[in-house]
């Protein structure tokens, strides 16, 4: 299960490390752990740029998801799962505003972007949103027993 992490912002200190082995359990909760996943971590410049380009929204974002072709493996064979875009300045604004600390908001905006690779979509009805939410609390509450993200919601 090869993650990439790719921290193309500078303005937060992340540590890679720490996020590439969250990503690790995250993917083995949601048993596909031998996935391949990449993460970017960016700035919104940034993901409003490929917001616009990939979603014509001009505006910038706090997760993007990019999945891979349903049959794209790699030289090993694994699955390629898709790729995860973060803004840490996004994330770092809504953490205070969810009560979370920004590593909090960082998984919280990798699960979602996971689910949304797995093909869960909140915007198609509010019978998916919710299934969206409770399966987001349920993986964030995995990561951080006891902990439940308050004032998400489109989480």
């Amino acid at each position: 299960m090869p993650i990439l992490v790719t921290n193309n912002q500078s303005a937060h200190k992340v540590d890679v490390r720490w996020l590439k082995k969250e990503a690790s359990r995250i993917l083995k909760y949601l048993e596909i752990g031998d996935d391949e996943l990449s993460i970017l971590l960016t700035d919104d410049p940034a993901i409003r740029n490929l917001n616009h380009q990939y979603r014509d929204k001009d505006q910038a974002t706090d997760v993007l998801s990019f999945p891979q072709d349903e049959d794209a493996v790699n030289e090993k064979g694994q699955v390629l799962l898709g790729d995860v875009v973060i803004s840490v300045e996004t994330a770092f604004r809504q953490a205070t505003d969810h009560h979370l600390s920004l590593q909090e908001e960082l998984i919280l905006l990798l699960i979602h972007g996971i689910l949304h690779l797995m093909g869960y979509d909140h915007e198609t009805s509010k019978q998916d949103a919710r299934y969206m939410k409770q399966k987001t609390q349920e993986a964030f509450g995995h990561i951080f027993p006891g902990r439940q993200p308050s004032g998400t919601s489109n989480f």
